[in-house]
């Protein structure tokens, strides 16, 4: 009982000191709270969807309630929030606008669903699927740079988010999680046509019938959200005649994460059923054929023929 006196009594001869220490005891119970919802959750939750999302929504109110904390306590009363915040405001844009702006990137891409964890996106000119996005920063497990194709190169990446602000953000799987491919095949000139035709489209149907079915649902969603042409899904093929040899470019959709794979299928395939032709359809190359050597008369005359 004495204790608790004289704390009261320190607390009346102190009240700003009193009031910032019980400012600071109620951001730790905050802090605390949102800690332990967070841990309790993580246990509790076996999806990891519904998991992160909670687990991002308590953090979001945990930071509400510190900010209102704040303004009742340094204001005097919870009306004057408008004021101060306009305030506070006016004073620290100018220091704080990185800051502020990726705060303003988070609710911007929370509420227009630009993209979202799991989704794969390009933004700043680096690419790399979104593994965590927080109040301030999004981070990525980095594709490209010095690895081929779109494999990890194993560097995480946190890129602010008022990057979103800024330039283009390119989603590789929001609304439609298909990409179109080309693979080029030159077919040597003598070459029968018509057969390379049907064995390069008929491997590409076979293994591509998949991804052509499911993405005819997922294009008619995007064809009806947005304003956008029919597209065509299924595997096509175009021509060229070049100096060399005839183009045969390949066109056709694929699931964006198996890019890579699907071209090395395809390519080994296709490799495998030309060569079982007999040479009535065969690669063709950037090389140098010499057909005729000319005779060269090299003989120097002798002493006796001079």
């Amino acid at each position: 009982m004495e204790s608790i006196e004289f704390i009261r009594e320190w607390m009346t001869a102190h009240p700003t000191t009193a009031s910032v220490i019980t400012y600071l005891l109620w951001v730790i119970v905050v802090v605390g709270l949102v800690q332990f919802l967070r841990r309790l959750l993580r246990k509790k939750l076996p999806d990891t969807d519904t998991r992160y999302r909670t687990q991002k929504g308590i953090e979001v109110l945990g930071y509400v309630f510190i900010i209102l904390l704040t303004v009742s306590y340094f204001t005097g009363n919870i009306k004057d929030f408008a004021l101060a915040i306009g305030l506070l405001t006016a004073g620290i844009t100018i220091t704080l606008q990185e800051l502020i702006l990726s705060i303003a990137g988070s609710v911007y891409i929370f509420l227009v669903k630009v993209y979202k964890p799991g989704d794969r996106i390009e933004i700043n000119g680096i690419k790399g699927d979104v593994i965590d996005i927080d109040s301030i920063y999004t981070t990525m497990m980095e594709i490209g740079e010095w690895v081929s194709s779109d494999n990890y190169s194993g560097r995480i990446v946190k890129l602010s988010n008022a990057f979103v602000f800024k330039g283009p953000v390119f989603n590789y799987s929001r609304d439609f999680p298909f990409i179109w491919d080309e693979i080029d095949l030159p077919i040597r000139y003598g070459s029968d046509l018509e057969l390379a035709k049907e064995i390069i489209i008929r491997i590409a149907s076979e293994q591509l019938s998949d991804y052509v079915e499911n993405s005819i649902a997922e294009w008619k969603t995007v064809v009806d959200k947005y304003y956008i042409e029919d597209a065509q899904v299924q595997p096509t093929l175009a021509l060229t005649m070049t100096d060399n040899w005839v183009r045969f470019n390949l066109r056709y959709i694929v699931d964006y994460k198996k890019r890579r794979m699907t071209k090395h299928l395809l390519n080994s395939l296709i490799g495998q059923e030309i060569a079982k032709t007999n040479g009535k359809v065969e690669l063709a190359s950037a090389t140098i054929e010499v057909i005729r050597v000319p005779k060269l008369d090299i003989n120097t005359p002798t002493k006796t023929e001079l």
